[in-house]
């Protein structure tokens, strides 16, 4: 059964519309997979970050909506702030931004996992509330299949 927020998602899209936007940065929906079979059958939405001063594509941030052995190491959250605007909080407005999705699959958490040396996201995760779940070693076969690496923190978001 397809969503409202997924129709919203598809049609914001097919128009390049913003989706989601507060004050410096838009969430322009790029792309949709109602089930993603190399990542556990989970839905999948990607959105452009883009920075509404100039317009431009600054990052994205890609939802992985579903459970499962790879979503376990990859997390439900995924994303990247180019260089020229990292240092903005970005990524940390694209996840306050995403909230309403979860809450629309019915998520009261959601999970981003980060490498160990990534300070920024780290940053972004605290900074977002979330709680340190644990630090895990990745399986080989999850690394090597996604090119992660081979040990990820896992962060709770609950979602507001």
């Amino acid at each position: 059964m397809i969503r409202a927020v997924e129709k919203q998602f598809v049609r914001c899209g097919r128009h390049r519309e913003w989706m989601y936007q507060d004050e410096q940065i838009a969430l322009m929906p790029r792309e949709y997979s109602a089930r993603l079979a190399i990542i556990d059958h989970a839905a999948s939405l990607i959105f452009d970050i883009v920075d509404i001063k100039s317009g431009r594509v600054a990052g994205e941030i890609a939802l992985r909506i579903g459970d499962g052995p790879s979503l376990f190491y990859l997390g439900h959250v995924g994303y990247h702030v180019d260089p020229p605007y990292q240092g903005r909080h970005y990524a940390y407005r694209a996840c306050r931004l995403v909230m309403p999705v979860f809450k629309a699959f019915g998520y009261s958490t959601f999970v981003i996992t980060t490498d160990e040396d990534n300070h920024p996201s780290i940053r972004t995760c605290e900074r977002l509330g979330c709680v340190l779940e644990s630090t895990v070693d990745v399986p080989l076969w999850c690394s090597a299949e996604f090119q992660i690496s081979r040990r990820k923190r896992r962060y709770i978001c609950k979602v507001i």
